[in-house]
């Protein structure tokens, strides 16, 4: 029996996790729930699964939940309780999931302490990818991907010579606005920009789909995962998302691996990559889908694609600028305080006033990033302002 903590249990990454739990109770089992404020989502988590331990890094949520849990039960709250759920030895692996940088010191903990690590957080990469990998190939972690582009490119890999790569294609559905008057971009509301038209994925992650800035985050994140330069990095719009990544090798083949579009497939793969887990996705059917489109990045419709190559040609500390800032302008597009297409121009003036270099410990990541946010804030509330005003 393999006992797993799930961070960011109340999440959409926590629920196909939960799902693949239930299918597979024989083999696998919920040892620790990390959840931040849903306390009824995570309640009925708690009576699916029966965990040993909870912890709700929000202490009013957690006091929300106490008396309330079946008994046996061990209730806990904060961040430090999140670390020691994803180090406690009786943990033989970590779903990844909380949404943000937040997410960086649990996961990194469970690293640290040589567990298999399903990460669906991309954001522990792009602010520390080098830390984090370091700490792996130290510890004797294993990493495995969820998020569905690197979990397909993991899987392009098996078996093959990392030096006969040629190239990793991440695919992009190109979001809501792929064919949308670029010249209407301003005018796009966060209601329009949440409402992904293949993934049902939160709030923060959907508005990055329709930037594009989470394709830039995950060519950030594939450069530490799979040790490529950046130059061995590409995205292809596909708007199907059946194809889910590709690797092209030396000798000119291609692989790919196709599947419909459902979190459980990755989160499988991750739990256990031999032999496969059944995960409850729909068999793909290409006779009835008929056809698969793709499409180069149009860099004036999506300006953040452009943006990355500067971020992946140079230092750690502009990868960590470049998170920090969209994490600032997103949330302020979804609160009406910028418009959608100002999120690119925050984060692109951020950069502009970020240092270049290499980042070695995390006490400079949290620095960097703190000023990287406030820096964004800063764009936001004046440089940002009059442009903001005229605009409407």
């Amino acid at each position: 029996m393999k006992r797993l903590t799930i961070l960011g249990a109340t999440g959409s990454i926590g629920g196909s996790a939960a799902d693949l739990l239930r299918r597979h109770a024989d083999a696998f089992a919920a040892w620790a729930l990390v959840g931040h404020r849903n306390v009824d989502r995570m309640l009925e988590l708690v009576h699916m699964l029966r965990p040993a331990r909870v912890v709700m890094t929000d202490g009013e949520a957690a006091r929300a939940l106490s008396g309330r849990l079946p008994a046996g039960v061990t209730l806990e709250s904060g961040m430090d309780a999140a670390i020691a759920a994803a180090e406690a030895p009786e943990v033989d692996m970590v779903l990844a999931a909380m949404v943000g940088s937040v997410g960086l010191p649990a996961a990194l903990a469970a690293v640290r302490a040589g567990k298999r690590v399903g990460l669906a957080n991309k954001e522990c990469l792009v602010t520390a990818g080098r830390i984090f990998m370091e700490t792996a190939r130290a510890s004797g972690a294993e990493v495995v991907p969820v998020d569905s582009e690197h979990a397909a490119v993991h899987q392009c890999l098996v078996g093959h010579d990392r030096n006969s790569i040629r190239r990793v294609v991440l695919t992009a559905s190109g979001g809501p606005f792929r064919d949308r008057d670029p010249s209407t971009m301003a005018d796009i509301t966060p209601e329009e920009a949440v409402a992904h038209p293949n993934w049902d994925m939160g709030a923060k992650i959907s508005v990055d789909s329709a930037t594009m800035m989470n394709k830039a985050l995950e060519l950030i994140e594939a450069r530490w995962l799979f040790d490529l330069r950046p130059e061995q990095l590409s995205a292809i719009i596909h708007p199907q998302s059946l194809v889910h990544g590709l690797v092209e090798y030396v000798d000119g083949s291609v692989l790919a691996q196709l599947a419909e579009p459902d979190m459980r497939g990755p989160i499988a793969w991750a739990m256990q990559t031999s032999p496969r887990l059944e995960s409850g996705i729909p068999f793909l059917e290409l006779a009835r889908r008929g056809r698969l489109d793709f499409e180069a990045v149009d860099e004036t419709r999506f300006p953040a694609m452009r943006l990355v190559r500067r971020v992946l040609a140079g230092g750690d500390s502009l990868s960590i600028a470049f998170n920090a800032a969209n994490e600032v302008a997103n949330q302020a597009f979804r609160e009406r305080r910028i418009a959608f297409t100002d999120i690119v121009r925050v984060v692109e003036a951020v950069l502009e006033a970020s240092a270049d270099v290499s980042v070695d410990g995390l006490d400079d990541v949290w620095s960097r990033d703190l000023e990287a946010r406030r820096r964004a804030e800063d764009v936001i509330g004046s440089r940002m302002g009059g442009r903001l005003d005229a605009a409407r």
